[in-house]
């Protein structure tokens, strides 16, 4: 049993990378920073905590025992619902790039390098790369589904 749901998971894994890839090049400017907008460190951390926001981790993999050998590192899918008015809080993506699939609602990104609020809606990838600090909030009245691929770096990392 512990075999099938192992394989169901990379299964699921396989199919919804391919899925946001799929977004990805379907959308290449869709949620990105607006031309003229993009400055160094024009947005700061505000401050926010996390609020009615939930991160649930739905599979990983430790990339230490595949064929990349990147010990210390696992690949995970997540799955971040942000209620109304709730924020996902300022971090950085130095050590930890990410794709972030937004499965429904819209959502606002804060970021670093951009002058104004860049808004992703429902079947857009963002990107965040080494360059990406930022944070994000749910503006709307329905709660904001998310899924982050991304890779950590430290098991302990807990940052969003």
């Amino acid at each position: 049993m512990q075999i099938e749901i192992g394989r169901a998971w990379r299964g699921f894994v396989a199919v919804t990378a391919l899925a946001g890839s799929f977004a990805l090049a379907g959308n290449a400017l869709a949620g990105e920073c607006p031309a003229g907008q993009t400055k160094a460190d024009v947005t700061k951390n505000a401050g926010h905590a996390a609020k009615a926001v939930t991160d649930t981790v739905l599979a990983q993999i430790d990339l230490g025992a595949e064929k990349v050998a990147l010990k210390g590192h696992n690949m995970r899918v997540r799955k971040l619902v942000i209620q109304p008015g709730g924020i996902v809080p300022w971090h950085s993506h130095a050590e930890r790039p990410a794709l972030i699939y937004i499965v429904s609602g819209q959502v606002f990104e804060y970021a670093s390098n951009c002058a104004v609020p860049i808004l992703h809606k429902a079947g857009e990838v963002a990107r965040e790369t080494h360059a990406t600090a930022h944070w994000w909030k749910n503006t709307g009245n329905v709660p904001v589904v998310l899924l982050s691929f991304d890779i950590q770096r430290d098991p302990n990392d807990k940052n969003m």
